[in-house]
């Protein structure tokens, strides 16, 4: 199972009740979290996501509307005696700035926090059920996409199979990732005469602040989910530029040409208070583009 819950979908400044960029990206059992702008942990309480179960924070860059949430968050997971290991994957200057704040406030974590600083394009985490890809996008300051891939899709139960056979039902999840199935009295159950394969593994691409970038097509072609910024309608592509971000026709393009499965579009510029035309004009060049709304999950494969 893939989907996207989006937590913030503005651009610099918070508008019209709309939040700084932030999203949970759900891969079967595991939760990411992706850039985390001010007020990130109140949507996430809101929204009744358990951030206790997110192991892995991904920072695109180092603009405060994509970064400024975390430290509070980090903050609130001690408070709540958080004891498991967290990942976080972003830019190196940000461990300078939240070991300071830590010190400034003589904070010591309750939980082991591993910095992984980005330094390169190339697989980041890789096991053996999902794999996270980042990507140079071309921003004002180094700036990074991220790309969620399913190693192998799980596989999905025959109930009436595994009755027959005398799985019990609490080895389910086991069965869906490939194992057998041993009964109390010895006899092996092989796992392809209670399971039938699953889809095809799933994908999403998260594109963050760039401008018009033909090269992001090939790192995020055939993915079922992307979501790729749209500050500005088309009319406004000279001032989109000149800030290194896109417009809807721009990440329309994008989409179409890497064939993608749907297209989320965000970061939406505070000089708008009305979103319909971004949806609009981008479903002109690729009709499968949704807003990304904030408290909207998507999910893949399409339904």
């Amino acid at each position: 199972m893939l989907a996207v819950t989006i937590l913030g979908n503005n651009s610099a400044l918070p508008a019209y009740d709309r939040h700084p960029t932030s999203q949970v990206v759900t891969l079967d059992d595991n939760l990411f979290l992706v850039d985390s702008g001010e007020g990130t942990q109140q949507q996430l309480v809101k929204y009744r996501i358990r951030w206790s179960r997110i192991n892995y924070i991904f920072i695109s860059h180092l603009h405060g509307d994509h970064y400024f949430g975390l430290p509070g968050l980090l903050h609130s997971m001690g408070l709540l005696h958080r004891e498991n290991e967290l990942h976080l994957f972003a830019p190196a200057p940000l461990k300078q700035i939240l070991d300071l704040q830590l010190e400034a406030a003589s904070n010591q974590l309750s939980y082991p926090l591993h910095f992984h600083p980005l330094e390169g394009e190339g697989v980041i985490v890789q096991n053996d059920k999902f794999k996270v890809t980042c990507f140079a996008t071309r921003h004002r300051i180094p700036c990074w996409g991220f790309r969620f891939d399913q190693v192998r899709a799980p596989r999905r139960v025959n109930p009436e199979k595994a009755i027959e056979y005398g799985v019990p039902a609490a080895f389910y999840d086991r069965l869906k990732w490939g194992e057998d199935y041993t009964t109390k009295s010895g006899e092996l159950i092989e796992n392809e005469l209670v399971t039938n394969p699953g889809v095809k593994p799933l994908s999403y691409a998260y594109c963050a602040d760039t401008i018009y970038d033909e090269e992001l097509i090939e790192k995020v072609k055939g993915v079922d989910l992307l979501y790729h910024e749209t500050t500005y309608l088309k009319d406004l592509e000279m001032r989109a530029a000149m800030r290194f971000h896109s417009t809807t026709a721009q990440a329309a393009r994008i989409a179409k040409n890497a064939h993608v499965g749907r297209l989320l579009i965000g970061h939406f510029s505070s000089k708008y208070d009305k979103l319909e035309m971004f949806e609009q004009e981008a479903c002109e060049i690729f009709p499968n583009t949704s807003l990304a709304l904030e408290g909207v999950t998507f999910r893949a494969p399409l339904k």
